[in-house]
């Protein structure tokens, strides 16, 4: 039984990994910054290594080495180019790029250990297109991308994958504030009627995107995006 860590674990696409990862016969931890009903949550910055130092020495304890490892943690923010700020264009890029920088960064040593690792970020299909009025977080999550091609390459030969999962539009809480707030030109039921299979995206579906990505039969699979966007972006 193989150790999984899922950051942005306690909501949305994150808790639906966690859960899809625990299905499957891994041992789970999460970390958030909320606490959720599931064994094994932790709640931390992924922005603070020292927080994470601490949490990754309470999951090895309780569960091992991790050797999975999910970056889901997130965060975005609407606001014309011109008017960002270089405070909420930080704030942006520390928790959708260094995060991952931070976490992955503390658990390569677990997954060199062992010969064998499985890393999955979660980027967005907005790194294909672009996005009006997300700027800071399109360059975070573009920046992932390649983040991640280096890591495939840098560690395929010690038997750790690196892949991206860029969602397309998902029905979360984020995105359902987005559309409250007024932010998407539309509703939700509008977006679903542009992409090709008709529907918006469950968290579900890219937990079993990642369910396969992390197993053993993807292990000729690194260094790629793998779009789970119902067709809108190919």
């Amino acid at each position: 039984m193989k150790t999984a860590l899922v950051t942005g674990g306690a909501s949305g696409i994150g808790r639906a990994i966690a859960d899809r990862l625990r299905a499957d016969g891994n041992h789970v931890a999460t970390i958030d910054l909320t606490e959720s009903d599931t064994d094994f949550s932790y709640c931390a910055d992924v922005t603070a290594r020292a927080q994470l130092d601490d949490v990754l020495g309470a999951v090895r304890g309780a569960l091992g080495p991790v050797t999975i490892l999910v970056n889901a943690a997130g965060m975005t923010s609407f606001r014309r180019f011109a008017n960002i700020t270089i405070d909420e264009w930080n704030k942006v890029v520390d928790v959708n790029l260094n995060g991952v920088f931070h976490v992955t960064q503390a658990v390569l040593p677990d997954m060199l250990e062992a010969g064998w690792g499985r890393i999955v970020n979660i980027s967005s299909s907005s790194t294909h297109s672009g996005s009006p009025f997300q700027a800071a977080y399109v360059a975070a999550k573009s920046a992932v991308n390649g983040l991640t091609k280096t890591l495939a390459l840098e560690y395929g030969p010690q038997g750790i994958t690196a892949n991206v999962v860029p969602p397309g539009s998902i029905d979360t809480p984020m995105l359902r504030k987005a559309e409250a707030d007024g932010l998407l030109g539309g509703t939700v039921e509008d977006i679903a009627a542009d992409i090709p299979v008709r529907r918006i995206g469950r968290p579900e579906d890219i937990a079993a995107t990642c369910s396969f990505l992390v197993s053993e039969e993807a292990g000729y699979i690194t260094g790629q995006i793998v779009g789970v966007n119902g067709g809108r972006c190919t």
